[in-house]
């Protein structure tokens, strides 16, 4: 397979494994918080069936950026509608952060200690691709504007009438938001911040880079 080939397979599976992650979280968020229609229509689940949109997902391959099936909720079935709501929009970023946190790890055990082979660097290449795309479905989602999960989170904050009022151009805001981003305009921003993310999940795992510096030097016999 060519270089190109494998990078869209790899991509691929990365989507296989990062977009159910982010709609679970907002599934199982939901479920904990009182709301269990997501749970019965079957979104409690890291089965990508069971939450891709074809096109959406073609799009997340192929362009960078996509979509899959939005999660069902009934705020009624909360106790605090508008904090329930907020919560549960929050829970998929949180839910990709996470696994790029742990694929980060993951990463870096392989980069120390695994034996170089062909498999370990394809290895080491999804789990590079994974923390990516975790971080950067985590980052676009919480941009402020509908549909995103950011503009759930401004239910918690905005008068009910302003944020309705914005939900009813929904369709349309997000058209404009996938041509802004397909067009380039929001490379720079999404850029800094994906990075500054990328330094923290690198930070939060510097542990594992010091045993590994421990480890070498203890092996040479020089203490640090």
């Amino acid at each position: 397979m060519s270089s190109r080939g494998i990078y869209y397979l790899i991509r691929t599976l990365v989507a296989l494994v990062a977009i159910p992650f982010h709609e679970a979280g907002h599934a199982l968020a939901a479920w904990l918080l009182g709301d269990p229609t997501a749970k019965q229509e079957g979104r409690l689940s890291l089965n990508p069936f069971k939450h891709f949109d074809l096109l959406g997902t073609l799009c997340m391959v192929f362009a960078g950026v996509g979509w899959a099936k939005p999660v069902s909720t009934d705020p009624r079935n909360f106790k605090n509608p508008k904090r329930g709501m907020a919560l549960t929009a929050l829970a998929g970023p949180v839910a990709n952060l996470i696994l790029a946190y742990l694929a980060m790890v993951v990463w870096k055990l392989l980069y120390y200690w695994a034996p170089i082979t062909e498999l370990t660097i394809f290895a080491a290449r999804f789990l590079q691709y994974l923390v990516m795309m975790d971080v950067s479905l985590a980052v676009f989602n919480l941009i402020p504007v509908p549909p995103l999960d950011g503009s759930r989170v401004l239910l918690a904050v905005l008068p009910e009438r302003i944020y309705f009022g914005m939900m009813k151009y929904e369709r349309v805001i997000l058209i404009v938001m996938l041509a802004v981003v397909w067009g380039g305009f929001l490379d720079g921003p999404l850029t800094v911040l994906n990075n500054a993310v990328w330094d923290l999940l690198d930070l939060g795992t510097g542990y594992i880079d010091q045993i590994a510096l421990s480890a070498y030097y203890a092996s040479i016999g020089t203490v640090i």
